[in-house]
């Protein structure tokens, strides 16, 4: 595996012990519809929240939630508008990012709810 690929991994992983550390139920990872995927699906309470998860080495070329661009924001929300009335579920949805920088000096987790509301 590419050693970007294992850091994704890694960071996804990082991001669902958060969430339970935080009191969210994971319901998915990895949720795909079309050609969207929705690193995680959670919930609390009467919210149901996907998360994206962005993990980079460094911040070098920009924080980790400056990856996230306007087509696959659409593709997520149609993916999450599938999910809710696929499973005829009656609650709030939130789109978040969980921003992960991960290297040799440590880890940085900046979980950034309600993130679309600012594209």
């Amino acid at each position: 595996m590419a050693e970007h690929n294992e850091l994704g991994k890694k960071g996804e992983e990082l991001a669902v012990e958060y969430l339970r550390l935080k009191e969210y139920e994971i319901l998915e990872l990895n949720y795909r519809h079309q050609k969207a995927e929705i690193d995680i699906i959670a919930q609390r309470g009467n919210t149901l929240i996907a998360a994206e998860v962005k993990t980079r080495s460094t911040p070098e070329f920009g924080n980790p939630q400056d990856f996230v661009k306007r087509k696959q924001i659409q593709q997520l929300v149609k993916a999450m508008n599938f999910y809710v009335e696929d499973r005829n579920l009656d609650v709030e949805v939130r789109f978040d990012i969980i921003a992960i920088i991960k290297n040799k000096t440590g880890t940085r987790i900046e979980h950034i709810q309600d993130a679309f509301l600012y594209f």
